[in-house]
């Protein structure tokens, strides 16, 4: 799914999330990052927060969306760009879908739940009204580990 080098920008979205994945494991939270760049900036930042919450739904991509839209005062995020260090899911997806992010950058790919090819793809259902870009696998090694060691920890 990814293509050619990564740019500048899209590495330093990802180390970022990254960052937000490791802070998250650290809080015992599985370490999920994301972050949402507009116009070259992080409108919004958010890791897991489901323990903390005790909320299931309290996933990364979906608080980082909820961030956002409220950092820009609108409905939708037509120029950005999230930044995610696992393979959305299917409740993550229809936020992303919902919200009208333009772009979609993945590490780790999800086996199990993902939803931008990995178990389905709903991030590019032909049938729906929005189907941003997506480009998974960045610092695919580096996502996947953390959390590869953060539930060999818990085990």
């Amino acid at each position: 799914m990814r293509r050619g080098t990564p740019s500048p920008a899209d590495l330093a979205g990802m180390e970022a999330a990254l960052r937000l994945a490791r802070a998250a494991a650290v809080r015992e939270e599985v370490p999920v990052g994301a972050v949402v760049i507009r116009d070259g900036e992080i409108i919004a930042e958010a890791h897991n927060e489901t323990v903390v919450r005790r909320d299931p739904t309290a996933h990364a991509e979906l608080l980082a969306i909820r961030r956002a839209l409220e950092t820009v005062g609108e409905d939708r995020l037509t120029t950005a760009t999230l930044y995610v260090t696992l393979e959305p899911c299917a409740q993550c997806a229809g936020a992303i879908i919902l919200a009208k992010i333009e772009r979609v950058v993945f590490g780790a790919y999800d086996a199990r739940c993902g939803m931008a090819g990995s178990v389905h793809d709903l991030l590019r259902h032909p049938r729906l009204n929005h189907r941003p870009e997506v480009n998974g696998g960045l610092l695919a090694l580096e996502c996947g580990d953390l959390l590869k060691r953060f539930f060999t920890a818990r085990r």
